[in-house]
């Protein structure tokens, strides 16, 4: 009997919350999962008397259970396993049906996917989905893309299960074909990598300055209630402020400084690399946590490497405000460049990407949910929108007023011998982004000097190239490319 909405495979916490979340919202839900007696024990624990959950033992049962146009969505690992699924679940679909893969996938498999699953008469989804377990249950940041016949089919479920912003849109809507919604879905949590290395680094300075994590709880529950309000901080608050049952120590104080990592991070960075865009401040971030991870290592270094024993003098209440506007700043750069990787990735891929949209997708549900998104989907709702967020009106005036205390605030970390890798590479973009001139003309004659890559003249027009005979005996043959 094909009474199902729409149905569901992966009944790990992240799948039993969305079903849970989706059945609220009115929508029966088949689901399934490789290991059937998740199935079973779904539907006596948490799915119990609701009758519009749907169990069933097989790929063929779990098809024959959906309405037409079949909606099947898979929540698995990434990998080998998506592909898996899709093929068993070809074989018992109909022209039409649609296969949704809402796990963390490359975009370049999404691409790779779509395709594929479109060559069998069938379409394709590869949603993003932000906010963890929380998230789904409650609603979540969906960012979907793929077939654009299918989105008409999945539009409502997709939207009533998602996250609200506080102007009552809902935090999904279609982001463009093949790969585009995992792009952004990428992009999203290089970005959660950069907040949230941006604020360690806050912490690391306070904690350098001589502060308590307690006194560092009522620093980040006021910066909650200002311009840096945001899920990141207020979670921050909370961590900050707990005591360990054990010990009665601070929580912070008794957790291991290694940090893990699932990969987007990562492929955010080979990405951008791929794109030629400069997302320093992400890509620091990832550093980081591999620096981290090096833990055996520090602790030996530390007992032989030596650095600075100058000790912190002055106003603490002024430097640590100091440390909020270098946050705030070191912010706009990160999401400034995780838009310039957007703009490229749409370029690269014909995507016609909805900049503004994508700031509401984010704004509610999401990791990265923030007040400061709205002043982004701001920035993109004008008729003409900056070409850089730092060159618009607000994130240029709020630079202006933040940049003197974000260079005191590098400044004093490279004193004490604290480091900032994402603080101060984001104020090196800054810096970069708003020269006229780079040392890149040296660069480029080292690289006609060695390699004859040749090079552009200030005198000449643009796409004309010249190459120097810099030695008297290298001759007058050229490489083959400037960007070699």
């Amino acid at each position: 009997m094909s009474d199902a909405d729409i149905g569901l495979i992966g009944l790990a916490v992240m799948g039993q919350n969305l079903v849970l979340n989706m059945n609220d919202k009115g929508y029966s839900v088949a689901v399934f999962n490789r290991t059937v007696s998740k199935v079973d024990a779904f539907k006596a624990g948490q799915a119990k008397d609701r009758d519009d959950i749907i169990g069933t033992h097989s790929i063929e049962e779990f098809a024959a259970a959906l309405k037409r146009p079949r909606r099947c969505m898979l929540l698995v690992k990434a990998g080998a396993a998506v592909d898996a699924f899709i093929d068993m679940l070809i074989e018992h679909l109909e022209p039409g049906d649609i296969i949704i893969d809402g796990g963390n996938s490359n975009f370049n498999d999404t691409i790779r996917r779509t395709e594929y699953v479109e060559s069998k008469g069938l379409l394709y989804i590869g949603t993003g989905v932000s906010g963890g377990e929380e998230g789904a249950r409650f609603g979540p940041s969906m960012m979907p893309g793929g077939s654009d016949a299918a989105w008409p089919h999945v539009k409502e479920i997709f939207q009533a299960t998602s996250a609200k912003a506080d102007t009552g849109e809902p935090c999904c809507d279609w982001v463009g074909q093949n790969g585009a919604g995992h792009f952004v879905k990428m992009v999203h949590n290089g970005i959660e990598y950069g907040d949230m290395q941006l604020i360690c680094e806050a912490y690391a300075m306070m904690s350098r300055i001589g502060m308590t994590p307690a006194e560092m709880h009522e620093v980040f529950a006021e910066w909650n209630e200002g311009e840096l309000d945001s899920y990141l901080i207020e979670i921050t608050r909370d961590i900050l402020g707990k005591t360990d049952d054990e010990t009665g120590a601070p929580m912070i104080d008794m957790i291991l400084d290694t940090a893990g990592q699932k990969g987007t991070g990562k492929w955010t960075g080979i990405t951008a690399l791929d794109l030629g865009q400069p997302l320093t401040l992400i890509g620091e971030a990832v550093f980081a946590r591999c620096l981290s991870a090096m833990k055996d290592e520090r602790v030996a270094a530390s007992e032989k490497l030596r650095g600075p024993r100058m000790t912190f003098k002055g106003d603490k209440k002024k430097f640590v405000d100091d440390i909020r506007q270098a946050l705030y700043a070191s912010k706009i750069v990160s999401y400034a460049q995780g838009y310039q990787l957007l703009e490229a990735a749409a370029a690269e891929y014909g995507w016609n990407l909805n900049y503004g949209g994508i700031a509401l997708m984010w704004r509610g549900g999401c990791i990265i949910r923030s007040q400061f998104l709205g002043k982004i989907r701001d920035a993109f709702k004008k008729r003409k929108p900056a070409k850089n967020l730092l060159l618009d009106t607000y994130f240029k005036s709020a630079i202006r007023k933040a940049q003197s205390a974000w260079r005191r605030t590098v400044i004093k970390a490279v004193k004490l011998g604290v480091p900032v890798p994402a603080f101060s590479s984001a104020l090196a973009y800054y810096d970069g982004y708003r020269s006229a001139r780079l040392p890149a003309n040296l660069l480029q004659a080292q690289r006609d000097y060695f390699g004859a890559h040749t090079y552009e003249r200030l005198d000449k027009p643009r796409g004309e190239f010249f190459h120097t005979n810099w030695t008297g005996t290298g001759g007058d043959i050229t490489a083959s490319t400037y960007d070699a």
